[in-house]
């Protein structure tokens, strides 16, 4: 069997990640991003379960992941997996939908995945560059024009792609968020939420399709990112993010990102060196 590599670039230019997977088999479970993600199958079959919808991803299908898409996937075909995508934060993707089509507004793509050449040429025409560590301007052309025609055939303000969430949930969301580096456990949020575990733990699978312990190692996640491209060592960032060793963080962030955290910390250390990891 081929060996799996996994190989990711920060271009600070464009203020994006970008990264490719080959060769992969490694199932993701139930997780979200605060940021944007897409994605391109160039090789392999996965199941895709996304906002309580199942697809097929297939070669030449692009993965379009609004912030906080719970989203989890699989291989399907015995196979391995070759997939390249891109990492877009919020406020970068304000700034690239305004540039493209003149309205500074957050995109919430209703279409998960889709099937389109033009968009997968300036996708992969893109990532190439960013991948090549190239200065060339074209990188910008392509990110606008990939930018307005995803936005333009397969989004709507993000304000009414979001749906509303039970009170209970958004209140145990609010207090995981605000209390993510300390020990959180059922009893503190259904105190807080002033609702029986049974009630809360119903509501959050309807609203949110995980667990609450699941949701906040999202969020624990998503703060240790932050870290890591600050420069922050792991044992600080594992410690401040609430979880209770480095071995711990280790393994929840490569079973969620796909990457060590320590290659991760890396590509924002020289944004001009790409980072393989096999």
């Amino acid at each position: 069997m081929k060996k799996e590599i996994r190989t990711a670039v920060y271009d600070d230019r464009l203020h994006l990640e970008a990264y490719s997977f080959a060769n992969i088999t490694q199932p993701f479970p139930k997780h979200f991003h605060e940021y944007y993600v897409i994605g391109l199958v160039e090789e392999g079959e996965r199941i895709l379960c996304c906002k309580n919808c199942q697809y097929t991803l297939k070669k030449g299908d692009i993965l379009l992941l609004n912030p906080g898409d719970i989203h989890a996937c699989s291989q399907q075909d015995g196979g391995t997996l070759d997939y390249r995508g891109m990492n877009i934060s919020q406020s970068v993707m304000l700034d690239l939908v305004e540039k493209a089509i003149g309205q500074r507004v957050l995109p919430g793509f209703w279409a998960n995945v889709i099937c389109d050449e033009e968009a997968a040429d300036y996708l992969y025409r893109l990532h190439e560059l960013m991948m090549k560590g190239s200065h060339e301007s074209k990188k910008e052309e392509i990110l606008r024009q990939l930018i307005a025609l995803l936005v333009e055939h397969y989004s709507q303000p993000f304000a009414f792609a979001v749906s509303e969430d039970h009170e209970e949930v958004e209140r145990a969301c609010a207090f995981m968020e605000a209390h993510y580096a300390k020990p959180i456990n059922l009893d503190q949020l259904c105190r807080y939420t002033a609702v029986s575990k049974s009630t809360l733990l119903r509501a959050f699978a309807g609203a949110k399709g995980v667990t609450p312990y699941s949701y906040l190692q999202n969020i624990r996640i998503g703060k240790a990112r932050q870290m890591l491209e600050h420069g922050d060592s792991l044992v600080e960032t594992a410690l401040r993010t609430g979880f209770y060793d480095q071995s711990h963080f280790t393994n929840c962030f490569n079973r969620l990102i796909g990457l060590a955290p320590g290659v991760y910390r890396k590509i924002f250390q020289d944004p001009k060196e790409k980072i393989h990891e096999k």
